[in-house]
């Protein structure tokens, strides 16, 4: 029995070409950087950083089938020198007796040690071997430096929802299903952007449908069947239950009440949700609702989502709830926001407003002759670390969009602008 008809569903709908793919337009698409190099023959070694079900595998193969070389897959899991050694040797072979280069796909290169990088990069460097590494971490932390010199860096983005719902429909006319409304949006809003994981849930739903349903055609797949497909980690909650919970969250936290923030986090967890759709909610909350009353909000909000990245459930919760109850019991100010607020304004609906001169760049030859840089004062030439000069252009007077609240730290930056405002208005400031 062939794979291609009873593999798992994921591996059956991989795209045979690069205008099949669903997702990273901005990478595949007409006119994509990768596509162009790819169909031109000039696909050099390159690192697809992505999270997990990005396409990452499937953009591999492709881009290799684009080009004219042939294509090695390596796991970095399981492989050793052995393995990256007689990839190497065929590729030496190939090349010398048919002109052909060869395109090695590496799978989690993070997990290589630097021994096994290091052996890579003759091959690399030479253009022997183009590699094609694959990694969910950070190459910048995980991938030696040498190697990553090497290749060019390629960000995957999580499908979107949109991205989601057309793999949704693909699969279940490959398996022979039909997906009610609710059954896809639930479907597509559980995945967090991860296709291989949809499809994985899509696969077992449709199964069960078959089952409670024999011999209806197409199978319908309802709700409960997604539910039941996720061991009932979504029981509770329904689409929107999701908005409301995660309301619920938001709002406990900002309302400073630890124990409902911590509450709705776990109801959250618990349901399935997805902890880097929580973790990234808590990151934009730290400066929304806290901003500069304690800075450091922010600072533990995104190790937190570092953390879900680097630990995984369910050990990440701990780090989930340690940024809840810090930001529950942090002071809060939304003077962030309303800053931001008032800066777009002014730049949307406001006068045109230029540069002023001593601001605009006097570094290259003849600036200064067109009045480029000419006055500015540089503030770390003085003492105190600042000079009054202005800064804001003409048209746009003498606003102001940020006021620090009385909470937290904030007291501090009020005292320090308003030190600096009254002096700069005692005095006429330069370059009016």
């Amino acid at each position: 029995m062939r794979l291609g008809t009873r593999g798992p569903l994921a591996a059956r709908l991989r795209p045979s070409s690069l205008d099949e793919v669903v997702g990273q337009q901005h990478l595949v698409g007409q006119g994509g950087a990768l596509r162009i190099l790819a169909e031109g023959d000039r696909l050099t070694s390159v690192i697809l950083w992505g999270p997990p079900g990005s396409g990452k595998t499937t953009l591999a193969s492709l881009l290799a089938r684009a080009s004219s070389k042939s294509f090695e897959s390596l796991s970095a899991v399981t492989a050793g020198v052995k393995d990256v050694r007689e990839v190497i040797e065929r590729a030496r072979q190939r090349l010398g007796e048919h002109g052909q280069g060869t395109v090695l796909f590496l799978d989690e290169v993070h997990r290589f040690n630097k021994a096994q990088q290091d052996l890579l990069l003759p091959s690399v460097e030479s253009g022997l071997v183009t590699l094609i590494g694959a990694t969910t971490e950070n190459p910048y932390f995980e991938v030696n430096a040498p190697l990553l010199s090497r290749s060019t860096l390629w960000r995957l983005d999580p499908l979107s929802s949109e991205d989601l719902k057309l793999l949704a429909q693909r699969g279940a006319r490959e398996e022979g299903a039909t997906l009610d409304a609710e059954a896809e949006a639930l479907l597509v809003g559980l995945t967090d952007g991860d296709a291989r994981a949809m499809l994985t849930t899509l696969e077992v739903a449709v199964a069960l449908g078959q089952r409670r349903q024999p011999g209806v055609t197409p199978t319908p797949v309802s709700r409960q069947e997604i539910v039941d497909a996720r061991d009932g980690r979504v029981l509770h909650q329904g689409r929107e239950e999701h908005y409301d919970q995660v309301s619920a969250l938001i709002k406990s936290i900002r309302g400073s009440d630890v124990d409902a923030g911590l509450y709705w986090l776990v109801r959250l967890l618990d349901a399935g949700e997805s902890a880097r759709f929580i973790a990234r909610r808590l990151v934009i909350l730290a400066s929304e609702d806290v901003g500069m009353a304690d800075p450091m909000s922010l600072v533990i909000a995104e190790a937190a989502a570092r953390a879900v990245e680097l630990v995984g459930l369910p050990e990440a919760q701990l780090n989930l709830a340690h940024a809840v109850i810090q930001l529950a019991t942090a002071p809060k100010s939304n003077r962030v926001t309303v800053a931001l607020g008032r800066a777009r304004e002014a730049v949307r609906h406001g006068p045109h407003a230029t540069v002023p001169p001593h601001l605009r760049d006097g570094h290259y030859q003849g600036a200064a002759s067109l009045g480029h840089g000419v006055g500015y004062s540089y503030p770390h030439d003085v003492e105190q670390g600042w000079v009054r000069q202005r800064y804001l252009p003409d048209e746009v007077g003498d606003a102001i969009f940020y006021e620090p609240s009385p909470h937290g730290r904030e007291p501090m930056v009020m005292a320090w602008l308003e030190r600096a405002r009254s002096v700069a208005s005692e005095e006429q400031e330069p370059h009016r």
